[in-house]
């Protein structure tokens, strides 16, 4: 069995936006899944990025929007998004509250080569 927390996870932390590491690679034995927890403030963003693994939101508290390529969909708790291999992404905080999502790749994602090095780099 794995059990993690929110508050003993890794964190990355951006201007208006944190990412709770609650899963990466190396974390399980198989490697299939990482998995993070997102608080984008209000007025907030994500950087728009893409990456090999599959991935999908759900959106768990808040609104706001999504880009998947050259879509852009209003989003609120309770709705799932699939973001295929390799295709650009964003999320946007467009208010009244803090949007809060769950963010699942498959296969796991490097967390180190992403937000330390790579595309979400500060």
């Amino acid at each position: 069995m794995f059990k993690r927390s929110l508050s003993e996870s890794p964190k990355r932390i951006r201007p208006g936006l944190v990412s709770h590491i609650l899963l990466r690679s190396g974390g399980t034995s198989t490697d299939n899944l990482a998995i993070a927890w997102v608080e984008v403030e209000l007025g907030s963003q994500q950087q728009t990025h893409h990456h090999a693994p599959e991935q999908a939101y759900i959106i768990v508290g808040g609104r706001g929007l999504i880009k998947v390529g050259p879509d852009i969909a209003d989003v609120q708790a309770g709705d799932l998004l699939y973001i295929p291999s390799n295709v650009e992404h964003a999320a946007e905080n467009e208010g009244p509250e803090r949007l809060v999502y769950v963010s699942i790749t498959v296969p796991a994602l490097d967390i180190e080569a992403l937000y330390d090095t790579g595309q979400l780099k500060r």
